[in-house]
């Protein structure tokens, strides 16, 4: 037998005993919007359990950046070698937000997988199915859910409000007491301003679904007043990190922040226990990260694998939830046999799984989006 006819036969085991005979040069290309912890998530944890499974494949990535204007480096890198017809692309998968993977869909870019992996039946959130407007049912896969929340000091605040009606009442009883960042450095301060456009201009529903109509903004100017008002009854914050900061030092007794921060805070002892958290109505946005996989992905089969791993309910748990205490993006209920039942409690006790259906909400749609945030600019802030 020759040398040629001995590896074809080995191949063909491989193969069929479904054994990886990828070479020691098949390389994965992950690319990340976010922060540098979502690269370090990749490269330390996630990377090397894809590799352990799969021997002779490496898993490179690389961060774009965080916020929007990572996802978008992603969105025009993939544009660019759409236009050059480059058959084969050199991002594998890549993980974005919410709104870049609605512009990843319209501009043709992705590959539609979900149905082909075995994770793609456990999520049944509507973010997996529409982008802010846009339906990228098929094409992606929710990585995890990051929400914001109130938190407040519960030696202090005995019974937190539970509307935006009830913080407006609060606050101008203990004035300077509730502190957020506006709509400058940090996103919570961001989703504060447009939970309170769905509490008094228009609804979630409307604002997160096309089509856009300019007319629908004619309240607005109301809830902008209202807002401004408002804001001389509180304390400006530097930040995400600076609504937390103050929190902790008893500066302010209430503010917004990100659940997953929040947690991760009080993990390294930064927050001390009594500060707690409350998900008000008629509600504030969170969104998730996706994972994409581009339409001419060069490892396309092991892209689908690695995303499929990454979206397991051993790897959500342990990963997702235990080290980042993120919210879950596959449907809760798979992830909890997977979690210790401290975990599970300490992640949904204060916001529990109903809170989060009934008042988790998505951003706006980007034109009613940069529509908040400039009415903002306009009429709050000057």
């Amino acid at each position: 037998m020759s040398v040629n006819t001995k590896l074809a036969v080995i191949a063909a085991l491989c193969l069929g005993y479904g054994v990886q005979t990828a070479s020691a040069e098949t390389v994965l290309n992950v690319a990340t919007a976010g922060d540098q912890n979502m690269v370090d998530y990749v490269k330390t944890w996630l990377g090397p359990k894809f590799e352990a499974a799969h021997p002779g494949v490496k898993v490179q990535v690389v961060g774009t950046g965080p916020g929007d204007a990572g996802s978008n480096k992603i969105v025009e890198k993939l544009t660019a070698q759409q236009q050059s017809g480059a058959k084969s692309w050199d991002i594998d998968v890549a993980v974005v937000h919410q709104a870049a993977g609605g512009q990843l869909v319209e501009k043709g870019l992705l590959e539609k997988y979900r149905h082909a992996i075995n994770t793609g039946s456990m999520v049944t959130a509507g973010n997996a199915k529409n982008a802010l407007g846009v339906n990228v049912d098929g094409y992606v896969m929710p990585m995890f859910l990051s929400q914001t929340a109130i938190a407040y000091n519960s030696d202090l605040i005995k019974t937190p409000p539970k509307s935006y009606d009830e913080l407006v009442q609060w606050s101008a009883k203990n004035p300077q007491a509730f502190g957020y960042n506006g709509i400058k450095n940090g996103m919570s301060g961001v989703s504060f301003v447009v939970g309170w456009i769905y509490a008094y201009g228009t609804d979630a529903a409307r604002l997160s679904a096309l089509p856009y109509d300019k007319g629908v903004e004619k309240s607005w100017s109301q809830a902008f007043a209202k807002l401004k008002e408002f804001n001389k009854n509180v304390t400006s914050t530097p930040g995400n990190a600076g609504t937390l900061d103050m929190l902790s030092r008893g500066e302010i007794t209430m503010g917004p922040v990100w659940v997953d921060m929040f947690y991760s805070w009080k993990d390294q002892g930064k927050v001390p226990p009594s500060i707690k958290l409350a998900l008000i109505s008629p509600g504030m946005p969170g969104q998730p990260m996706y994972y994409v996989v581009p339409a001419h992905a060069a490892q396309g089969k092991l892209a689908q694998e690695f995303i499929a791993l990454a979206t397991s309910p051993e790897v959500q748990a342990q990963g997702i939830v235990k080290q980042f205490n993120w919210y879950p993006g596959i449907d809760a209920k798979y992830v909890k046999a997977k979690l210790d039942a401290a975990t599970w409690q300490k992640l949904f006790a204060e916001i529990s799984p109903d809170d989060l259906a009934n008042y988790g909400k998505s951003f706006p749609i980007t034109p009613y989006f940069d529509d908040i945030k400039e009415g903002y600019e306009s009429q709050v802030s000057n």
